[in-house]
């Protein structure tokens, strides 16, 4: 069976990215237009600040993944130091779907898994399609989805 790589979603990282851009370039337009004479130019420093807040989410984003291969399933989180969490797919007992009002709307949700001797743990936020998802983990494990 091939490997099944689980990843939070990115459109809000997307939707972050353009709202960073959007008030970015406000703030240049400003400056430029506004506030040339009335302020220092050291004020331009604070628009590119604006941008880290996305590359913080993208980081963010890009240090955390659910691999589930044929006989494992493994949470990997962290950029610098990392957490790796290892289960035996047999022992999964459950997984669980979690989608909240706006979840919905956007099509994403939580999953959490419950195992045999180490009770439920919180999986991953905010990913497209959770019950699919849930439901084909479900099926690598050897059993039918609830």
């Amino acid at each position: 069976m091939t490997e099944l790589t689980i990843r939070p979603t990115s459109r809000f990282l997307k939707i972050g990215a353009i709202l960073a851009a959007i008030v970015f370039l406000g703030l240049e337009i400003l400056y430029l237009m506004e506030w040339r004479q009335e302020v220092d130019a050291w004020v331009m420093v604070l628009p590119p600040l604006v941008l880290l807040w996305p590359l913080a989410r993208y980081l963010r984003w890009r240090s955390e993944k659910i691999i589930v291969t044929g006989d494992r399933l493994r949470h990997e989180s962290g950029l610098l130091s990392r957490s790796v969490r290892t289960i035996e797919i047999s022992k999964l007992q459950q997984v669980n779907v979690r989608q909240g009002v706006s979840q919905r709307m956007f099509g994403v949700g939580d999953i959490s898994f419950e195992t045999a001797g180490q009770g439920t743990w919180q999986g991953m936020r905010n990913i497209e399609n959770p019950q699919q998802v849930a439901d084909e983990i479900m099926n690598r494990a050897g059993r039918r989805p609830v």
